[in-house]
């Protein structure tokens, strides 16, 4: 008895990419990931260090196929992040920081300005490519 099997991918077995957005500050950053129909999939926040860059990246990819990173701050608190992840071969867009009016409308909340640098990114309103920054930022006293 022959029997038909459906290839027909369902939800579950679609795995969608993802889009993350970074909220970035001195001593954190808060990372938010969502997937391209815009469905938040969870935020965390990470040590500015290397290995918390690494922990961010690992974080991100296990909700699915990496396609951008929004971040906020990409020629400041976000540098060593930006560099990190652009060494590591992820599309990096750089996401203006929401302005002060919204900022007060909304409120403050790092994860609410990591989920605006990722939709961003996923509606195409933030397309800057960060400047390269290679070399560790001058220090000044």
């Amino acid at each position: 008895m022959a029997t038909w099997k459906d290839s027909t991918p369902t939800m579950t077995e679609h795995q969608y990419d993802v889009i993350g957005g970074v909220d970035t500050h001195a001593d954190t950053h808060t990372a938010v990931v969502i997937d391209e129909i815009g469905r938040m999939l969870g935020h965390r926040q990470f040590p500015t260090t290397v290995a918390g860059y690494r922990a961010l990246l690992a974080w991100m990819s296990e909700h699915g196929p990496l396609r951008s990173v929004g971040i906020e701050g990409t020629g400041s608190y976000g540098v060593g992040l930006a560099r990190y992840l652009r060494a590591q071969g992820v599309h990096l867009v750089e996401v203006d920081r929401p302005n002060r009016k919204m900022r007060r409308q909304r409120g403050e909340s790092d994860p609410i300005d990591a989920e605006a640098a990722a939709r961003a990114v996923l509606a195409g309103t933030a397309t800057t490519t960060p400047k390269k920054q290679d070399a560790a930022p001058a220090l000044t006293c």
